[in-house]
């Protein structure tokens, strides 16, 4: 695995910090002071389409999908993971609210017709920002997926969805939304459905906004269905694909693409909180002093670069497994148990570092990084869960 980095690829990343810190990181802020998301028609999302700025995971996907074993591995994943981490160094709740497909494009890349590809990717072009969202979290489900239930049932030429999606990204300003359903809970996995409901289809509602401890800047929304009426033509993949669990299957492998990114996210939370905690240590202590406190504070930011430069080996070699075209779901997994602790760990002793001016609300970056960080532990598949992953995939031998 090659850890230097391209000159292509520095070029990018340069950009990519430029937009987090100039444009990100006071969005960010501005939006957790006010306690709200950043609205759809805020002039900064056109003006990040007009950039080609979006949340663009479906694009490793889709790249993965086009390569030829003659054309050898590629580097949408690897580069994308590092452009995660740099955004999130910026904001995350501004970056996870940038238009695209976000979430809900792996799915129709993995599991989508080329015709249905072409049409819902192609409703979020044009000048004005757009986005896609991927529905699967309920009251009852989220890390055990074979939970859902949401249910579905076949009348005609449409399927009828009823049930309620929480804690969705986007859900609420999607153009469309990937939803999960059942067409029998006690089939567990072989009854998943997989659909693109779009905005404006009767019997699908916004429910709540969300508010939230940390990325405020984020729009996270409750979505319920009545009755929905959604024409079979938005069963992805068509009803010939779900003869091997093959809604399960889709969720997973969504998983396996955007879990290493999340860590990454992660990482650059932590990051931005490491840097500044040691940036004011710099300026306002004399470290070189042979102290004990000089001693305890100088071990303890050693600690903190050793276990993100860990974290981020971690998810470099689960980005590297895609973009060789090779199975990661161990490795994706890893990169999400690993990280998200490691982080929280990290800003929390930037708060205790910095004694009570680490605490004071909107006065420190870390304070509002300690928020932030919190959720990653649990969206994108808990720590327990990933942890299930992990030790199936190390004893399926034995089983």
């Amino acid at each position: 695995m090659e850890l230097e980095l391209t000159p292509a690829q520095k070029n990018i990343l340069e950009m990519v910090r430029w937009l987090a810190l100039e444009k990100l990181r006071p969005l960010g802020l501005e939006c957790d002071k006010k306690g709200e998301p950043l609205p759809p028609d805020h002039p900064f999302f056109k003006e990040a389409k007009a950039m080609g700025i979006k949340m663009a995971l479906g694009d490793v996907g889709k790249r993965r999908k086009e390569l030829t074993s003659k054309e050898g591995p590629g580097e949408m994943a690897r580069l994308g993971i590092l452009a995660a981490e740099e955004i999130a160094y910026g904001d995350t709740g501004v970056a996870i609210s940038l238009p695209g497909a976000g979430l809900g494009g792996p799915p129709i890349l993995i599991m989508g017709t080329p015709e249905q590809q072409e049409r819902f990717f192609g409703m979020l072009e044009g000048d004005e920002p757009k986005w896609g969202a991927y529905a699967l979290t309920e009251p009852g489900a989220g890390s055990d997926v074979a939970m859902i239930k949401t249910s579905c049932r076949k009348e005609g030429n449409y399927y009828v969805i009823n049930g309620t999606k929480i804690f969705i990204t986007n859900g609420a300003r999607a153009t469309w939304n990937v939803v999960f359903a059942t067409i029998d809970p006690s089939l567990g996995r072989e009854g998943h459905r997989v659909f693109v409901v779009e905005k404006g289809t009767p019997g699908f509602y916004v429910g709540k906004i969300e508010k939230k401890m940390g990325l405020k800047a984020s729009e996270t929304a409750e979505l319920v269905f009545d009755e929905c009426r959604v024409p079979v033509e938005n069963l992805l993949g068509g009803e010939e694909r779900y003869k091997e669990k093959a809604g399960f299957k889709a969720a997973m492998e969504t998983f396996n693409m955007t879990r290493p990114a999340v860590a990454a996210m992660g990482i650059g939370i932590a990051r931005a909180a490491y840097e500044y905690t040691r940036d004011y240590f710099k300026e306002n202590y004399m470290l070189s002093r042979p102290t004990p406190l000089y001693y305890s504070i100088k071990e303890t930011l050693n600690t903190m670069k050793r276990l993100l430069d860990t974290a981020r080996l971690i998810c470099w070699k689960a980005a590297y497994m895609i973009d060789y075209k090779l199975p990661n779901a161990k490795e994706a997994s890893m990169a999400k148990a690993y990280a998200p602790p490691v982080c929280l760990w990290v800003t929390s002793k930037c708060v205790d570092l910095l004694g009570a001016e680490g605490t004071l609300e909107y006065h420190h970056l870390v304070e509002k990084c300690y928020r932030d960080i919190k959720v990653f532990d649990i969206f994108e598949g808990t720590g327990q869960a990933q942890r299930i992953v992990i030790s199936r995939r190390l004893f399926s031998q034995f089983e």
